[in-house]
């Protein structure tokens, strides 16, 4: 389960050692620890990080398909994940060590800056291969956060993205050796300390207004209109129809 720590004035909140998928439990830990940080005064920033082989494998998909009637709340509470990070009053950075997939990847956009492993490990969006269409909410995030031919490619091609691809494309800010990667993410979050606070927060707030808006839309978080059309067979809900292929690798 994700953990927090203090060091001087960074957080780092480590995600766990295994998928770190998104299992309710999981959200309602990093929700708690996104609160202390939130309430925290003085100079502060934020990085998050993980243990292992993943940073992020994304949405629980094996407790949504046996929780199905679920799958609309569960959504609203992953975009609000989304959107709680995206417009957190501290300079946020990720620690890319491992496999970054899916909503881990998403997770990871909707913070200021990232850092991956240069050698090793892959960020990616699959949906397109595993048959689940992105929200509207989440297709808002990575359209706010990448430049357009990135997220294009990205979004309808699932390419896997290697470290120093991922920083060619703008994904990632730098591409580092495996033992530099929690180490740089720190160093750019003690940099920016001095700039958490509610100017922070509006600069973000104004930013990402129409990204943010489409996250929190709590009423229609599945853009219902266009998936009535089909509707999902037994034991299968809208956002997709089957499990990703993990990377082994």
């Amino acid at each position: 389960m994700p953990t927090l720590d203090r060091h001087d004035n960074v957080f780092v909140l480590d995600l766990g050692d295994g998928e770190n998928r998104f299992h309710p439990d999981w959200l309602t830990a990093v929700g708690a620890a996104l609160d202390e940080v939130e309430k925290a005064e003085g100079p502060r920033a934020l990085v998050t990080a993980a243990t292992g082989k993943f940073y992020s494998n994304g949405l629980d998909l094996d407790w949504l398909f046996a929780h199905a009637h679920q799958h609309q709340d569960y959504v609203v509470c992953v975009h609000e994940l989304f959107a709680r990070m995206l417009s957190l009053p501290v300079i946020t950075v990720a620690a890319l060590q491992g496999h970054t997939f899916a909503a881990g990847a998403m997770f990871s956009l909707a913070h200021d800056f990232r850092v991956m492993r240069a050698d090793r490990g892959y960020w990616c969006l699959p949906e397109a291969d595993i048959n689940i269409p992105f929200t509207p909410g989440m297709a808002a995030l990575i359209q706010s956060r990448l430049a357009p031919q990135t997220a294009h490619e990205a979004m309808l091609t699932a390419r896997r993205y290697g470290g120093s691809d991922a920083e060619g494309a703008g994904i990632v800010d730098q591409a580092v050796a495996e033992e530099a990667v929690r180490s740089t993410a720190v160093e750019i979050a003690r940099a920016q300390v001095n700039k958490a606070g509610d100017t922070l927060a509006t600069i973000k707030a104004r930013m990402y207004a129409p990204a943010l808006a489409t996250l929190r839309d709590t009423a229609n978080p599945l853009d219902q209109h266009l998936t009535h059309r089909t509707k999902p067979r037994p034991g299968h809900f809208p956002l997709g129809r089957g499990l990703p292929q993990l990377p082994t690798a």
